[in-house]
């Protein structure tokens, strides 16, 4: 088998995503042998002394960094968002005989809505489809019911780039969020959720593991006896019970979430300089796009816009597909927008540095000047062929 390792290239994947260096690097040393475990981590039994601390130590490390209360449970569960759509309401909404409210600004909380209303009652609070989810509402659009099961909403749209910049207030029952794609992106305060979930693979870890932080208090509807038909897997009282072991878990993944949240205290300096680094990448990008005079389109409305996904156009579906060609003969891949919106999105989520973002700043701008250019040739005869 060769040894030999290709360059890497700078990875705006959605998600998967891009790791931090120094964890892949931890990980790839593990990987034989975990020290003191005799046998690599992909090998270690999920009962074993050596798992049961590295469990304990990412559930301690993330109650570090976000400052989560002592009235919180954290779960490791498989499933991603996707489960998460179904099982919150399975949960929080079987059984109440009251509504839950959605805050639609996207795709995934579009989805999610679905998924609840095979649960029970749902009230849309606010959506913006109607312009193709590119704001989020003011305060006076929200129509908020005030016995709700629970409010829901997405803190960041990966697809149409919109994000929540600010823990929302305006929920007095239990607020739910999907936190997938920014999780670890800014200090969050924890106490004004009933809870927080987020897939790892896109801003935290690998695919395989989603992160549950939910208040003591909602585990009883878990535990009412509406719920006796549900299933144990999908039971968060299940979990809680088991400490995450109701079944075989993500074991390397729930590993590598360890390191990267190791890796944004000890390295990084903690969530507020994360945040630091996440706005001055995305700036970068905005900078660009606000400065092109109309040549590259922002998705989303400029209050709304997410610091891990730039999504913009171009002026037509051409310059599109040559803007995507050129930029991954430059190393620069995976930034194809989705086909609901198109263009170009470029995610930025923690792990990408800088100076990917600042070589994707670099091209924007280069890609930018050789077009107007061009432009400018045909319309003159003073142009060499």
């Amino acid at each position: 088998m060769s040894s030999q390792v290709g360059s890497r290239v700078f990875n705006f994947s959605a998600g998967p995503a891009a790791l931090p260096t120094p964890v892949l690097e931890q990980a790839q040393k593990d990987l034989l042998c975990l020290p003191g475990a005799g046998a690599s981590i992909l090998e270690i039994s999920h009962r074993s002394p050596a798992f049961i601390d590295i469990l304990t130590a990412a559930k301690q490390d993330l109650t570090d960094l976000l400052g989560i209360p002592e009235n919180y449970k954290v779960l490791f569960v498989q499933g991603g968002s996707r489960l998460q759509f179904s099982m919150v309401p399975m949960n929080l909404l079987r059984g109440q005989e009251k509504p839950a409210d959605y805050v639609v600004t996207g795709s995934w909380s579009s989805k999610a809505l679905t998924e609840a209303g095979r649960e029970g009652p749902t009230h849309v609070a606010y959506s913006s489809k109607a312009s193709n989810f590119d704001r989020l509402p003011e305060a006076n659009e929200l129509q908020l019911s005030t016995d709700a099961a629970y409010t829901y909403f997405t803190s960041n749209e990966t697809i149409q780039g919109v994000q929540f910049d600010a823990d929302p207030d305006w929920s007095e029952v239990p607020l739910v969020c999907d936190a997938s794609s920014d999780f670890l992106h800014r200090p969050i305060d924890v106490s004004r959720y009933g809870l927080i979930y987020a897939c790892a693979q896109k801003n935290a870890g690998p695919a395989g593991v989603t992160v549950v932080i939910i208040r003591e208090d909602l585990l009883e509807r878990s535990q009412q006896p509406s719920q006796e038909n549900l299933a144990g897997y999908l039971n968060y009282s299940e979990h809680v019970q088991n400490n995450s072991l109701y079944n075989t878990p993500p074991t390397f993944a729930i590993y590598v979430l360890g390191l990267v949240a190791k890796w944004i205290r000890n390295d990084v300096g903690g969530l507020d300089q994360m945040l630091v680094r996440n706005r001055e990448k995305a700036s970068l990008l905005y900078d660009i796009i606000d400065g092109s005079d109309g040549f590259y389109e922002g998705h989303a409305q400029p209050s709304c816009r997410s610091l891990m996904n730039v999504t913009f156009r171009l002026p037509t579906d051409e310059l599109s597909a040559s803007f995507l060609e050129q930029a991954k003969a430059e190393g620069l891949h995976s930034l194809a927008g989705h086909r609901s919106v198109g263009g170009v999105r470029a995610s930025i989520y923690n792990a990408m540095s800088q100076e990917g973002v600042a070589k994707l700043a670099g091209f924007m701008r280069a890609f930018h000047d050789a077009q107007k250019h061009e432009s400018q040739c045909s319309e003159s005869t003073d142009c060499e062929s």
